[in-house]
């Protein structure tokens, strides 16, 4: 049986801002906004290139079972980049607060760059270099065929 990770519910105070943040400063597609069932407004987000999504909801902690987390309790989120140079360049000309990339040594995936939402939920974006050349699309399909 295959499971696929594919939407991260994301706590946060200000369902407006948080997407607009993630749309207009992260860089973010909007999937969905609106009211999915009565009383129940979901805004689903894609990071370009993402098959894994997150969704922000004001009432979506109701539909689930076990404690509501509070807006800004998720830390180490992580998105990958296969050139870090580049997307912190486009952060910033959007407009994020990114740090400067850190490289923790000199193997591929060992460099990183964090941020955080309106809220605090803290975000770190790791360079993966062998995804230039390795979308994971491609090598999870070239898995599935084998």
């Amino acid at each position: 049986m295959d499971m696929t990770l594919e939407v991260i519910p994301l706590p946060v105070s200000d369902i407006d801002r948080a997407r607009d943040f993630y749309r207009d400063k992260v860089g973010f597609h909007v999937d969905i906004d609106q009211e999915v069932v009565p009383g129940m407004r979901i805004v689903q987000l894609t990071p370009p290139g993402s098959g894994c999504s997150i969704a922000l909801g004001d009432t979506l902690w109701k539909s689930t079972p076990g404690p509501t987390p509070a807006p800004g309790s998720y830390q180490g989120l992580q998105l990958c980049v296969a050139d870090i140079e580049a997307a912190h360049a486009e952060l910033t000309a959007r407009g994020l607060d990114v740090s400067d990339p850190v490289r923790y040594a000199d193997s591929d995936g060992a460099t990183f760059m964090y941020f955080t939402d309106p809220d605090g939920n803290g975000w770190a974006v790791q360079e993966y270099r062998r995804r230039a050349a390795e979308p994971l699309h491609k090598v999870l399909g070239d898995s599935a065929g084998a």
